[in-house]
């Protein structure tokens, strides 16, 4: 299974994309999507989404998980990101792809077992899980990879579950 993970954002878009067989999980493309800082908002919105399409078109993933928003301060910066959030997801709802999300804390407690992890906890489990020479750059990167494999875990079990369930 190919699964697409997002950290959204209107200035860097983070992703990741890895495959997920049985219970090993390996990395296949990651990076960022930048958008110029002064340029207005629409034109970010269409380069992250042009970026994005053309990225799932690419490496076609079969699944999508993004990291739900969270702020407590700037509502200028939640409304752009929220904006690119929504830019991102209908790429993925227009392909068709089912979308997942989970918590900062759901991410941190799947890829360190600490639900208050902190970050560069978080990002050198990244580079472990993923055998990385280095830990991805920048933040979001490794954030969106974070994502991806909190996805690939929480798949499995949610399989399983539903297995046991039907029975």
């Amino acid at each position: 299974m190919r699964i697409l993970g997002i950290d959204p954002g209107i200035a860097i878009v983070g992703f990741g994309f890895v495959d997920k067989v049985g219970s090993k999980v390996t990395p296949v493309q990651y990076g960022c999507i930048q958008t110029e800082a002064h340029t207005p908002d629409e034109e970010r919105l269409h380069h992250v989404y042009e970026g994005m399409t053309q990225l799932i078109d690419k490496y076609e993933p079969e699944a999508v998980a993004f990291e739900k928003l969270f702020f407590n301060r700037n509502v200028t910066t939640a409304m752009s990101v929220s904006q690119a959030r929504g830019v991102l997801i209908l790429a993925a709802v227009q392909r068709g792809l089912p979308i997942a999300e989970y918590t900062p804390m759901q991410v941190k407690q799947a890829i360190v077992g600490y639900g208050k992890a902190e970050k560069k906890q978080v990002q050198e489990m990244v580079r472990m899980f993923l055998k990385l020479q280095s830990i991805p750059k920048p933040d979001d990167v490794a954030d969106a990879l974070a994502v991806a494999i909190c996805h690939a875990h929480s798949y499995t079990l949610n399989s399983k579950l539903n297995e046991v369930l039907r029975k």
